[in-house]
């Protein structure tokens, strides 16, 4: 790191810093590194599926965005992956799900937050949110429970980046079957963001994290956790969002693995 990187990173200049690399940066390094958009988590998760994507020769990946709402995350995942692919060169589809009709009827009790939601919230404006979208993104509207099963089976690139922003329990196991249908089609490792995870509210036997809970237990060849290493190399690296990231590891296809290089001599005696 060279002397002017050190400094711009220290407290009185980081600030600065940041909104100048947000204001005029296009590299897409450079952007993850200070969390210079305004949703770092998206970012983060395409960018790394990307890079996994490259060193593995897939030349193409999908990322999706479960519970659109009005679409704002959705257009920033857009754009994001425009940047994204220009840099490494890989192709990225977007995909974006929702009711279009905001939070449907609970399945369950409790475990649903029906202290927090109701049916309804989050209704969708579509056309006006169609009208934004460019070409490599798709809208699937409808129940997830329905909508996820037949994207499966379609013939799109392996995904690379989920965002979980469904809310709800029930809507969280329906997104989870991503990795637990049949002729799923993923990367080995599937970055993604849980949004509600981290209010007064939440707890381990209720929303997403009960629902990621019990898609562990019950599924032996694919597990998610949390990202381990995401903070490492990051200028803010105490931003809560980096709290919201796991990965879903494919155990399966972990184990097909063979390294094709000879044995690593990277340990003489200094």
């Amino acid at each position: 790191m060279s002397k002017f990187s050190r400094i711009s990173e220290e407290p009185p200049f980081r600030l600065a810093t940041y909104f100048f690399v947000k204001r005029f940066s296009k590299a897409a390094r450079t952007i993850d590194r200070w969390g210079a958009v305004d949703r770092p988590h998206y970012f983060a998760g395409v960018l790394a599926a990307a890079d996994q994507a490259l060193r593995e020769g897939i030349p193409e990946i999908s990322v999706s965005e479960f519970g659109v709402a009005g679409g704002n995350g959705l257009i920033a995942l857009q754009t994001y992956a425009e940047l994204i692919e220009k840099e490494t060169g890989i192709k990225i589809r977007v995909f974006g799900f929702d009711t279009g009709e905001g939070l449907p009827e609970p399945y369950y009790d409790y475990r649903d937050h029906p202290d927090q939601w109701r049916v309804g919230d989050y209704k969708m404006d579509v056309p006006k949110l169609q009208q934004r979208l460019s070409s490599r993104t798709e809208l699937r509207l409808g129940n997830i429970a329905d909508t996820l099963p037949k994207f499966v089976l379609e013939n799109h690139p392996p995904i690379g980046f989920v965002s979980c922003d469904v809310d709800l329990y029930s809507g969280t196991k329906d997104v989870l079957k991503i990795f637990s249908l049949p002729n799923k089609k993923m990367l080995r490792r599937v970055f993604m963001y849980f949004d509600d995870i981290d209010f007064v509210f939440n707890h381990a036997f209720a929303g997403e994290l009960l629902a990621i809970q019990e898609f562990n237990e019950s599924n032996p060849l694919v597990k998610i956790d949390i990202w381990r290493d995401i903070r490492k190399n990051r200028v803010f690296s105490n931003d809560l969002w980096l709290n919201k990231m796991f990965v879903a590891h494919d155990l399966d296809a972990i184990n097909k693995c063979v390294i094709g290089r000879g044995p690593s001599t990277d340990c003489s005696l200094a």
